[in-house]
């Protein structure tokens, strides 16, 4: 086999021994997901916004805007319920660059895993202590769920993921509301089956272990967008996708139909700046269609403390290093924004 085993990683079981939850951790936990569930259950009518940098590579600087948000939290709790993106994998289109802080806790060093393990639970838990808001997090690795698994608020499994057997059956022992991406190629027919098989049951193998998942009710869909043969991005946002997505949901006998709508990516390409023009339209397609209200449950945004991104090394405080976000003051004035207009 070309490849070098370097070492044997802790299992979950002992990182957690390491890094236990606190009684005070747990309660925020408990309490923030019975209310993010009501959300995807149709018991609440909470806006849902999944909100954060495009990779969490700061642990400082990441705390620094949670705890920004924590604030607006306070203003808008009667509408909006804010989930922090802590995304600590980062996927890569071609394998190539910086994959995140599970890789590399610092990105100008060579990766270390066992610190990159280290690195990520301490970041979830320090956001929970420091801000009392448990977060999201994408699970690009399905066998590295379990490291997280006690504190998260919500998953996302990406576009390059969703179509992946692993992936989708892990997603169904999930307790936490799993959001599943249209594929970078936009058939939607892939999410919703990646969707089916998150809320049914599973025998299968996981960690060298035989596993039964009793299905997750609150796997649901998230729009992102897509990308044609020619490579150019196609939004799928609109009040069109919107009705055929809901179409797509009450012919498949699904629980909770719901979506989130990434304003980024493909919807936005990749144009930051464009993410609050594209949240005013969801906001009003669902004012206009009681069917889109039900339905989109809330919106995924990518946002830092400053606007656009920076190459590794360049050193601004709260800048992403990977995909450009949209800086804090204009984050913040769009999160009072949508919390007027719902």
């Amino acid at each position: 086999m070309n490849m070098e085993f370097v070492r044997k990683l802790a299992i979950p079981m002992e990182v957690k021994e390491m890094y236990p939850l606190t009684g005070a951790m747990a309660a925020v936990i408990e309490q923030r997901q019975a209310e993010i569930n009501a959300i995807f259950a149709g018991k609440s009518e909470k806006f849902a916004l999944i909100i954060g940098p495009c990779s969490a590579d700061n642990e400082e600087s990441v705390i620094d805007y949670i705890s920004r948000l924590a604030r607006v939290q306070a203003q808008v709790a009667d509408k909006i319920c804010i989930i922090p993106r802590i995304y600590t994998n980062k996927p890569r289109t071609t394998g190539d660059g910086y994959k995140g802080l599970l890789h590399q806790p610092d990105p100008s060093n060579k990766p270390d895993l066992f610190k990159g393990i280290i690195a990520t639970r301490k970041l979830h838990m320090r956001a929970i202590q420091e801000t009392g808001l448990s977060c999201a997090d994408e699970m690009l690795y399905a066998q590295n769920h379990k490291y997280l698994d006690d504190l998260l608020a919500y998953v996302a499994v990406g576009a390059r993921s969703v179509e992946d057997q692993e992936h989708r059956l892990t997603a169904s022992g999930i307790e936490v509301p799993v959001g599943m991406k249209n594929p970078t190629g936009g058939d939607l027919t892939i999410m919703m089956n990646a969707i089916t098989a998150a809320q049914h049951r599973h025998t299968f193998i996981y960690r060298g272990w035989e596993a039964h998942s009793m299905g997750n009710p609150y796997a649901h869909a998230i729009l992102r967008g897509y990308v044609d043969k020619f490579g150019k991005s196609h939004p799928n946002y609109h009040y069109e996708d919107l009705i055929a997505l809901a179409g797509l949901y009450a012919e498949s006998g699904l629980q909770h139909p719901a979506c989130i709508v990434d304003t980024n990516h493909a919807n936005s390409g990749k144009d930051p700046f464009a993410q609050p023009r594209i949240a005013e339209e969801v906001l009003h397609n669902r004012r206009l269609n009681p069917e889109i209200r039900t339905l989109v449950k809330g919106l995924m945004i990518e946002s830092y403390i400053e606007d656009g991104a920076q190459k590794i090394g360049e050193g601004c405080y709260g800048k992403s290093i990977t995909d450009p976000c949209l800086g804090w003051e204009k984050s913040e004035r769009l999160i009072l924004d949508i919390a007027d207009a719902l």
